[in-house]
């Protein structure tokens, strides 16, 4: 079986938790004797393909006649927007950069749409309309030079390249959700992000969610019939612990936090209950790794609060030094607001770190040994993080069933159940 699968990104050129398990599925696949043909928009040439062949969309010129470009934009109109599109701010950013940015009219994409070839940026700006519709166009010329048996695509993003590939080879759609726009957004979802999610679930021939709560987010709130949805946890691959150890040369115990500063993630919450536990014990250091649109907000918070000299912010960080993070860290929390899944947990306990996370999170479908909380409690926040880090009984106990639950969560088992779900469209 071979596999066309369309992502925006891979390692270790990546954002976020989605580039993570795109590489950790089609590693999977691999185990299980299945080609996986990668394409992302730009490569940079530093990727692993050992296991996978990775297409670079920016190196694909475009061959199809004038009148194949007219017959496609037909079926893609609704792409053809007046906005720019950002996936992670929050509402009130999200507004603030809509009313800044210029508009991209129709007849401005129809016409780069005649290029032989385009350029990308494989990043999320203000010309990410653009590049996911060139995306779209590329993807009929790369389905109809390779062979393949089955589609398979990577959350909103690329759900219009992975309807493209079906219209032009006629073979079976899947698409993988691994956040919707309720996700990121709440409540003030951006119209034109929901439509293209919605119009890529109604044409895949099977959905793929993240956890039973993306599942359900699918069905309630873009109508989607259920027997077509299938879940598949996100994994994650043991590690050798020796490699990441790393010398702190301090005797502060670490909390950490690790993701996109942003809203749906609830950095906010991890500050407030930080300023709780340092009112009881001055001798922990939290940590918050990422980048995103609430960091100057944090920062400005943490100042306030005047626990600076406890407080570090890391900065986005790359696989290595992740795990060398984990290495150093006491506890792990994930507070997130709505969390599809969370990948981040995983890694904590791969590396014997016991974590937190909130009841509002796929992985907590999973997780047994673990401290699930709302995340908006930051007292009880508060109060386990401070009890993980003065109860060593309590924390060994997490440690340890938790690290055997999470060797067990292996991205070679996620991607039979994948396989599973082709096997329903390819022996039909």
């Amino acid at each position: 079986m071979k596999v066309l699968m369309f992502g925006w990104e891979f390692p270790p050129n990546i954002t976020g938790g989605l580039g993570t398990a795109c590489y950790g599925l089609t590693r999977g696949l691999a185990h299980n004797n299945i080609e996986t043909i990668f394409v992302v928009p730009k490569a940079y040439g530093d990727e692993d393909q050992s296991f996978v062949q990775l297409k670079d969309a920016e190196k694909t010129k475009i061959f199809q006649t004038r009148q194949e470009f007219s017959d496609f934009w037909e079926k893609i109109t609704y792409l053809e927007v007046n906005s720019s599109l950002l996936p992670y701010l929050d509402p009130v950013e999200y507004k603030k950069f809509i009313n800044e940015q210029y508009k991209i009219s129709q007849s401005e994409i129809k016409e780069q749409a005649f290029e032989t070839n385009f350029k990308f940026s494989g990043k999320y700006g203000k010309d990410l309309i653009t590049e996911v519709t060139r995306y779209a166009l590329i993807a009929g010329t790369i389905a109809q030079e390779n062979n393949f048996d089955i589609i398979h695509a990577h959350d909103w993003l690329t759900y219009p390249a992975g309807i493209a590939a079906k219209a032009f080879s006629g073979k079976p759609l899947v698409i993988h959700v691994h956040a919707t726009e309720f996700d990121r957004s709440g409540e003030n979802i951006n119209q034109t992000i929901y439509d293209i999610e919605r119009k890529g679930m109604e044409e895949a021939d099977r959905i793929i969610t993240v956890s039973n709560l993306t599942k359900q987010i699918v069905i309630d709130r873009y109508g989607i019939n259920p027997d077509k949805i299938h879940t598949v946890h996100n994994a994650v691959e043991p590690v050798e612990l020796a490699e990441f150890a790393f010398n702190k040369n301090f005797d502060e115990k670490i909390v950490t936090f690790l993701g996109r500063i942003t809203f749906q993630k609830g950095p906010e919450y991890f500050i407030e209950a930080a300023n709780k536990v340092l009112k009881k014990d001055r001798n922990v250091r939290f940590v918050m790794a990422g980048t995103g649109d609430m960091l100057h907000r944090s920062i400005d918070r943490v100042a306030k609060l005047r626990i600076s000299d406890k407080f570090h912010f890391a900065g986005f960080l790359r696989p290595d030094m992740v795990n060398k993070l984990f290495s150093i860290s006491d506890v792990y929390v994930m507070p997130s607001v709505s969390e599809p899944f969370g990948i981040s947990p995983l890694e904590a306990l791969r590396t014997n770190v016991p974590v937190i996370i909130s009841k509002q999170s796929g992985v907590s479908e999973i997780l047994n040994h673990a401290i699930k909380i709302d995340f908006w409690d930051i007292d009880e926040m508060a109060n386990s993080i401070y009890g993980l880090l003065h109860y060593e009984g309590i924390s060994n106990m997490f440690k340890k069933h938790g690290k055997t639950e999470v060797d067990n969560l292996k991205w070679e088992n996620a991607a039979r159940k994948v396989i599973d779900v082709y096997k329903t469209l390819i022996n039909q």
